[in-house]
């Protein structure tokens, strides 16, 4: 018998998830068709869909910073809790009108797409998702501005799959990257104008926790705020110690949230 059927078989007997056991990857994306089968039919039945964002982030930030980190934290999400994938990331939602351009759609490189056709891909992808055997869809955001689609989107596939499979928005997760870093900030002794609201001390500090490539240290350094720099806050006293203590409190409260979610259904 090979390591992995071993590893699975005393998880079993532990009352652990085994189906994880002999996954290379949670990552939908980066299994085979077989290799997805296989752990629905083991266990793997709920599907993680982070959804993420591409916008400006100032002139010290990578515009695709949605879109990285909720991919990772999707990750270790569903590390947490087992027999759990994750879904690519959307990338594409709605940034605000083109024809005139406003908001983040006023920078070079943001993108946007209409409420519509943002909610019809969700909603489409969460019907194949049940179709090919997950019967609990988890819909995550790492961006405000489509929290509450989320929430509509989850609750007309609840009514429409009556029971035969459940769909959840956790608006947990964002009140937790949000609202709740930014209080663990504030107790580290960090003012409200250094936190910021967009891509200031809280924005770049997690970026810097989970992929350092996507920060600039030199324009980090030098940042300008306002609202033509596209910054709200002041990112120079980021750190990626600071994001790490956020990472953990995302990951906990979000998983928290979701088994709260799941043993209702």
């Amino acid at each position: 018998m090979s390591r992995a059927l071993l590893l699975a078989a005393f998880l079993s007997l532990a009352g652990l998830p085994a189906a994880a056991a002999t996954l290379r990857s949670v990552q939908l994306e980066e299994l085979t068709w077989t290799e997805v089968r296989d752990a629905i039919k083991a266990g793997a039945t709920t599907i993680i869909v982070p959804v993420g964002g591409t916008e400006q982030n100032g002139p010290h930030m990578a515009l695709g910073k949605h879109n990285v980190r909720v991919k990772a934290l999707a990750g270790k999400i569903a590390a947490a809790l087992g027999d759990t994938l994750v879904a690519p990331v959307v990338a594409y939602v709605p940034e605000g009108p083109v024809s005139p351009a406003s908001g983040h759609m006023r920078f070079p490189g943001t993108i946007t797409a209409t409420n519509s056709a943002f909610e019809s891909v969700l909603a489409t992808a969460a019907r194949g998702f049940k179709a090919n055997g997950f019967t609990q869809v988890v819909f995550i955001g790492d961006h405000g501005e489509y929290q509450k689609a989320l929430g509509r989107i989850a609750l007309a596939l609840e009514r429409e799959w009556k029971g035969e499979a459940h769909a959840h928005a956790i608006e947990e997760y964002y009140r937790a990257s949000s609202a709740g870093f930014a209080k663990l900030l504030r107790e580290k002794g960090y003012t409200p104008a250094e936190i910021g609201e967009h891509a200031g001390l809280a924005d770049t500090s997690l970026a810097l926790a989970i992929d350092p490539a996507l920060v600039r240290a030199d324009a980090m350094s030098a940042a300008p705020t306002g609202p033509s720099s596209g910054v709200s806050g002041d990112p120079r006293r980021a750190t990626a110690e600071l994001g790490r203590a956020g990472v953990d409190l995302i990951v906990a409260r979000t998983v928290d949230a979701i088994r709260k979610a799941l043993a209702r259904r």
